[in-house]
């Protein structure tokens, strides 16, 4: 939105965040406000005869499909590296530049949080297509991973803020069908952004595989995924009459998980969000009886087994979670998430 910055070496218009990355690299992108600076002629006549989709074509005209293309939403270095990715150092020009991420192995050192005390230590990952796996060593000469993180159950996403670096990722994969969380960095942002693609990468191919008919339109979605929402909320046990008690949440797809700490390894719980034809709504408030709880904006949740109860800080907490739930209450269940809601179902 705002488009009312140029770079009138390349001949585009950006948005003021965006101008902000384009003036770091000022030999490439040479960066003037469309409202509030002086334009010649000639600067004009080279905008009217390129403009973006012009440098889309030329810039992007090689982009492997399953290169995360970030949004105005999307953290900074998401942004700067895309745009030194494009402009700078050509890689959607020149394929063998794509050598890092599309190559299907990659190994190399981030600072991994450790599960018990929470200190950053440097941990050896190894990325394998022909594995299907990501895996990663505590010590550098170990012959046995420490973990093994199927491909075909893998995620990473971006969490700046809530690592507390601006380089922080997530990863998470499936042990025992239960959601394991690691935070990792690395100091180099086009290190740890070229992880987060060869991690891409390797998802895109082992689903080819999986669904030889696929367009690559259907599965450039299922690649990663961002949480549809964080942040905490007080929830209550199954019998509702011990108190609330203060958990952080994500709405990771159908899985709403709990944590004591947003940088646990592992949730507390783990609640299925089936569909609408299956069952479940959502409701506001809470049922008359409740007691326990802190926060007064209260949110009903309720399944084919049992309701979960929750409380919000504040309205509008209560607001958005609730669009949240809608959202995913409203969308049909696909066959795979069937066997996903057994598996709840028969959780010990």
């Amino acid at each position: 939105p705002d488009p009312d910055w140029a770079s009138h070496s390349l001949g585009i218009f950006i948005c003021l965040n965006c101008s902000g990355i384009h003036r770091n690299i000022p030999q490439v992108s040479k960066v003037k406000s469309v409202r509030l600076d002086d334009w010649d002629d000639a600067q004009v006549e080279f905008m009217a005869s390129n403009g973006n989709n012009v440098a889309k074509a030329k810039y992007e005209s090689k982009m492997p499909p399953f290169y995360y293309k970030p949004t105005y939403l999307d953290c900074q270095l998401l942004r700067e590296q895309w745009i030194r990715a494009k402009y700078e150092r050509k890689e959607f020009i020149h394929s063998e530049k794509q050598e890092p991420y599309s190559a299907g192995y990659r190994e190399g050192f981030l600072w991994k949080r450790g599960r018990d005390n929470g200190q950053f230590l440097s941990r050896k990952f190894v990325l394998s297509e022909r594995e299907g796996a990501l895996k990663y060593f505590n010590k550098n000469d170990a012959k046995e991973p420490k973990a093994i993180m199927k491909i075909e159950h893998l995620n990473a996403t971006f969490q700046p803020a809530k690592i507390g670096n601006p380089h922080g990722l997530q990863i998470t994969y499936l042990k025992d069908n239960s959601t394991r969380n690691i935070f990792v960095y690395h100091e180099d942002g086009k290190e740890i952004v070229d992880w987060f693609n060869a991690i891409r990468a390797a998802r895109f191919h082992y689903l080819q595989v999986a669904f030889p008919g696929a367009s690559d339109s259907d599965l450039v979605p299922k690649l990663s995924r961002n949480y549809l929402k964080e942040g905490y909320m007080e929830k209550t046990g199954p019998k509702q009459t011990e108190g609330f008690k203060k958990r952080w949440f994500t709405m990771d797809d159908r899985r709403l998980m709990y944590f004591k700490d947003p940088l646990d390894a592992f949730a507390r719980g783990e609640v299925f969000i089936g569909s609408k034809e299956n069952s479940y709504k959502v409701l506001e408030g809470l049922p008359p009886s409740t007691q326990g709880n802190h926060w007064q904006h209260g949110i009903t949740i309720v399944t084919p087994d049992r309701k979960f109860l929750f409380a919000c800080e504040t309205e509008d907490d209560q607001l958005e979670w609730i669009t949240t739930f809608q959202k995913v209450i409203s969308r049909p269940m696909l066959p795979q998430e069937y066997a996903v809601e057994a598996h709840f179902k028969h959780k010990p």
